[in-house]
């Protein structure tokens, strides 16, 4: 499983951590093991609270896209009225 891991992952390292790894001469392998060691502490969401904060973030999101459509629509017809006249 390591090997397949190590397989897949190393193509997707970006540049940056390739060039630190060549700097820090540490070897592929040990990096992909600290990685993997280090997303083991990683307190992931559950799937409430995923839901919950996405359901947040959509109706934000809303709410500002309708406010600013509303003030363009205001401004838009506020100019039309100056030009016209």
């Amino acid at each position: 499983m390591f090997l397949t891991l190590t397989v897949e992952v190393l193509p997707l390292l970006p540049k940056f951590a390739c060039a630190k790894l060549s700097k820090m001469k540490v070897s592929p392998n040990k990096f992909i093991k600290e990685v993997k060691a280090e997303l083991l502490k990683v307190t992931w969401p559950t799937k409430k609270e995923v839901v919950r904060l996405t359901s947040i973030v959509v109706a934000i999101s809303l709410f500002v896209g309708l406010y600013i459509g509303l003030l363009d629509f205001i401004f838009t017809k506020l100019i039309q009225l100056i030009i016209r006249r």
